[in-house]
């Protein structure tokens, strides 16, 4: 496509071109003959054409010839000509340059943010939710018109929309995937998801991928592909409804805390990263559950140890665990227990790479 509209240029200028040598070669043999003229060598003629065609007109060198003030006729409206020309190629370029910003073919250099690969109303409820945690989201998409919901309904400091129908290595790299905290494959069917996965498995190993399956028969196919985390929608849906019937406000509270709160009387379930000055690392995590619950009113309920890179999740551990630098403590906390927890760990909350 682009390579026949460069041909289709080169051929108008170069006809372009020609008419101009042509009509120039004219101007100067009609007007070398009458002995008041000026325009009488190639030099005087290009700079009175130039003059002319910029609509300078110093006057210093004009036709004299009927002839050569017909061809000066025909400079001055192909001047005009050019002005036109010349307005509308700007006003193109520049409604293209707004148009690729707008669809995001500039990319971004956010880093720690989630990447969302695909576009519905399942990726609409994820970005509530991720925005709630104060978390930056880049979304791949091939349907420029959820590329404008994004722009009139997301902050553009925190949400960044990209349209392409493909999804490359070179498309990744602009939305600076390789530095993300998470991918969301939000593919339409399974088969596209398995697809995309073990192409940028390849390239982008160490990634945290997350996606959700529509047939959880295919769970082992995917964790075998490469994914980090795999949901089945069916099957969380039902253990919710199936504890709603038989404990629903144990349903009701698990609900609650498999979201962000939204006020400061709602719960929710966090993770924190233990840093080197954090005032636990080194207890035993028995001492630290009841001094977070007594300074904080947060209940710790696990914690996460980080060893070469794997990660081992130990849910209210009986035997006695001392926290070191990197663990990752899991508790249950509220709005307002949140703002204590923060001061104290002086991380922000969620997994880092």
């Amino acid at each position: 496509m682009k390579t026949s509209r460069y041909i289709r240029f080169g051929i108008i200028l170069g006809i372009s071109l020609i008419i101009y040598i042509g009509l120039l070669h004219v101007l100067i043999l009609y007007e070398s003959i009458h002995p008041e003229a000026g325009i009488n060598n190639w030099h005087n003629a290009i700079w009175w054409s130039i003059t002319t065609l910029t609509t300078v007109g110093y006057g210093d060198l004009v036709p004299i010839t009927t002839t050569g003030r017909v061809i000066g006729f025909i400079f001055l409206i192909a001047s005009f000509s050019i002005y036109a020309i010349l307005i509308g190629l700007i006003s193109s370029i520049m409604s293209k340059l707004r148009e690729e910003k707008r669809l995001g073919y500039g990319g971004t250099k956010w880093k720690h943010h989630a990447v969302i690969v695909g576009w519905n109303k399942f990726a609409q409820s994820v970005i509530k939710q991720l925005l709630s945690a104060g978390k930056k989201v880049v979304i791949i998409t091939n349907q420029k018109d959820a590329i404008d919901f994004i722009h009139e309904n997301y902050p553009a400091n925190s949400v960044f929309g990209m349209h392409s129908e493909l999804k490359t290595p070179e498309v990744l790299d602009k939305v600076n995937i390789a530095k993300s905290s998470a991918v969301f494959v939000n593919l339409e069917s399974d088969t596209e998801k398995l697809v995309f996965m073990l192409n940028t498995k390849k390239i982008y190993a160490n990634l945290n991928y997350i996606t959700t399956l529509d047939n959880s028969d295919l769970k082992p196919t995917l964790l075998e592909a490469g994914a980090t985390y795999v949901l089945s929608r069916t099957e969380i849906a039902a253990k919710l409804l199936a504890s709603y019937i038989f404990e629903p406000d144990v349903a009701a509270f698990n609900e609650e805390i498999i979201a962000v709160a939204e006020s400061e009387q709602m719960y929710d379930m966090k993770q924190y990263r233990v840093t080197e000055d954090n005032p636990y690392n080194g207890k035993f995590y028995n001492k630290v559950f009841y001094d977070i619950k007594e300074e904080c009113n947060a209940i710790l309920v696990g914690i996460v140890q980080c060893n070469n890179g794997e990660k081992k999740l130990i849910k209210n551990p009986e035997t006695p665990i001392t926290i070191t630098k990197d663990d990752y403590l899991l508790m249950l906390i509220n709005g307002k227990a949140e703002k204590l927890v923060d001061k104290v760990f002086q991380v922000k909350e969620g997994f880092e790479e």
